[in-house]
């Protein structure tokens, strides 16, 4: 099923040469920390009972955003650009508020259930491409709370949220199967509303299912009683405040990915120091299963709290891919696809139409452009490998699809990124580590 390509005709600096890499990619790197994790953390402190420390946090721009938006709403957050910790002291939620959105999906959807418990309005914008991205189900889950809200047509940015000091909690439905993450913003904020929250999804089956989980973790370790009361349908979150402390960050699966696919494009050996083997909160699991299917060999070590990735035996086509749990990791999946030896269907990800593009029209055209046959489906991507050329790759304001685009150039020649300063948004100084694991 096709839909409208993105937009290729912006006009941006000169696009970023993709280094092709001289033989297989032997490193070690080590990836900065989650973002999914940072800005859950971030919420739950402005929530807290006292102070929090929040050690290995993510200084990228979508970290920086909601650290804006929660001082902005009375917390005091001290982020250091260095590697101090960050420090939250949680305040009153105040009003009158404005919130940049920027680009990021978790100040869209974490933050206004936050802005509910204020005492006046608090206004919500972003940039361009954020006034497209879902949020409806969440302003209607607020109004079933009582709370008012203002939107723009089709309940989009801008809008503005009227708090009223307390918000009474209870029940409420959402419709979340564009995005897990309006259900985890409810849960987030329900801890301070009076009576707890319990969040039953309406609907289609919710995306992304485990980043739901890492929110119960998440509420659950700093002391507030979290569950999931229905299989991926209902959630509670108890009336109790969030502990202060001190919360340690882990390195990020997502962005651990396009690091780990360069040992499989070149048949290299890539060591991810730092990788969370036992996280109790990233889908570790299901990244491990990706990396095996296309044809790695693994060597997770728990003790060292590492991940080598051995890509020597070469890529395999992994036939049919169910990425409804880890929808975030599709673009560099689709980018190490193209270059396996036979099909690759990737299902379950319809909701990616509304992240910061429309991602399966955007690698659809973006993968064709380079030689692929890459079809949208009802619900993801139909891959079928080609003779890939050089050209240049639109972003499209995506920083998943510029890392896809860089893993493509390792093996293809005159790869040409535009706007690869767009990783800035959850790993910033990509290009110099990217340069760095290629020993140059």
């Amino acid at each position: 099923m096709m839909t409208s390509v993105p937009d290729r005709t912006r006009t941006v600096a000169e696009p970023w040469p993709a280094p092709v890499a001289a033989g297989p990619v032997h490193a070690t790197v080590r990836v900065p920390g989650s973002k999914s994790v940072t800005n859950r953390a971030l919420v739950l402190a402005a929530l807290a009972d006292g102070p929090t420390e929040l050690h290995n946090a993510l200084d990228a721009r979508d970290t920086r955003l909601m650290a804006a938006a929660l001082q902005a709403l009375g917390a005091g957050v001290e982020a250091e650009a260095d590697a101090a910790p960050w420090r939250v002291v949680p305040g009153r939620v105040r009003a009158p508020a404005a919130v940049d959105c920027g680009l990021a999906g978790t100040v869209l959807r974490f933050v206004p259930p936050v802005a509910a418990l204020a005492d006046g309005p608090v206004s919500f914008d972003g940039d361009p491409a954020a006034r497209r991205r879902p949020v409806g189900p969440l302003l209607n889950a607020l109004r079933a709370l009582g709370v008012t809200v203002d939107a723009a047509p089709g309940d989009l940015l801008p809008f503005s949220v009227h708090g009223t000091g307390p918000v009474r909690g209870g029940s409420v439905d959402v419709e979340a199967a564009a995005s897990s993450q309006l259900v985890s913003g409810l849960l987030l904020a329900g801890c301070a509303y009076d009576t707890g929250l319990r969040v039953t999804a309406v609907g289609a089956d919710v995306p992304s299912l485990p980043h739901v989980r890492m929110t119960l973790a998440m509420l659950a370790e700093r002391g507030v009683p979290a569950a999931e009361t229905s299989h991926g349908r209902a959630w509670s979150v108890a009336a109790v405040r969030p502990r202060g402390g001190s919360v340690t960050v882990e390195a990020d699966l997502s962005n651990a990915l396009p690091f780990a696919a360069a040992a499989l494009v070149t048949r290299g050996r890539v060591e991810v120091a730092g990788f969370p083997v036992g996280s109790a909160v990233q889908p570790v699991g299901e990244v491990l299963d990706l990396l095996t299917a296309l044809g790695a060999r693994l060597d997770a070590d728990p003790a060292r709290g590492s991940l080598v990735v051995d890509g020597s035996d070469g890529l395999r086509a992994p036939g049919e891919l169910d990425m409804s749990a880890v929808g975030e990791l599709v673009p560099v999946v689709a980018a190490v696809a193209v270059l396996a030896p036979g099909r690759t269907t990737i299902r379950g990800v319809a909701h990616l139409r509304g992240h910061e593009t429309d991602r399966l029209a955007a690698m659809a055209a973006e993968l064709s452009a380079l030689g692929a046959t890459v079809d949208e489906t009802a619900d993801g991507l139909d891959i079928q490998p080609g003779e890939l050329h050089g050209g240049v790759v639109e972003t499209y304001d995506d920083h998943r699809i510029a890392t896809a685009a860089a893993v493509l150039g390792l093996v293809v020649p005159e790869v040409r990124v535009v706007d690869v300063a767009t990783t800035d948004k959850t790993l910033p100084g990509f290009a110099a580590r990217w340069l760095e694991m290629l020993g140059r």
